[in-house]
């Protein structure tokens, strides 16, 4: 191989180097992130986290997963709105929260629904001693379905035990919170 093409040839890697590390600061550049990372709702989110003692990456974490923004969210199972929440669960948080009125319709409105979704959050959080993993879970499964998990030794509400959750969809969707929660610290904490 010749000077000449020897040249070329780390001139071409030069820029395929430099191309790629280009690429690497954009995808990871929390500028880029933002736009596939959103924060909407932020003074709600922030006001009713602060409220209730709840971190609004968290929260933002499972909506992310939840309804991925979309505050007009149906599931096949009937929950609603953008933490998707089942309107008997709807109904029974805003009896706790002292709220007068309920409607299956209010889980619709982001003012509604994210209170409520943030308190119900909070109780779970009371409720499972602060362990995030056993929040996460009975989020997603029920408070029922993961005490009798955690009283019956199926799972031990430790990350390290993820693979015991006997719902696949429920541990793929801790897995999934988890991922989504610390992409929103690194994203938003960074600035």
């Amino acid at each position: 191989m010749g000077i000449g093409l020897r040249l070329r040839f780390l001139k071409k890697i030069a820029v395929f180097i430099a191309i790629f590390l280009l690429a690497v600061y954009l995808f990871t550049s929390p500028w880029f992130l933002k736009n596939f990372y959103p924060y909407p709702y932020r003074e709600l989110i922030q006001t009713n986290c602060a409220l209730y003692g709840l971190d609004p990456y968290f929260v933002l974490a499972i909506i992310k997963v939840e309804s991925r923004f979309y505050s007009q969210a149906h599931s096949r199972a009937g929950a609603l709105g953008l933490m998707q929440i089942m309107p008997t669960t709807g109904n029974w948080i805003a009896s706790q929260m002292g709220w007068p009125e309920f409607s299956e319709a209010m889980l619709l409105e982001p003012d509604y629904n994210l209170p409520l979704g943030i308190w119900y959050l909070a109780y779970l959080k009371e409720r499972f001693a602060g362990n995030q993993l056993k929040v996460i879970a009975a989020y997603n499964a029920g408070v029922n379905r993961v005490t009798n998990w955690l009283n019956k030794g199926i799972w031990s509400g430790q990350i390290k035990d993820l693979a015991q959750i006997p719902f696949p969809e429920t541990r793929r969707y801790v897995e999934r919170v988890l991922f989504n929660y610390q992409l929103y610290q690194y994203i938003y904490l960074r600035n």
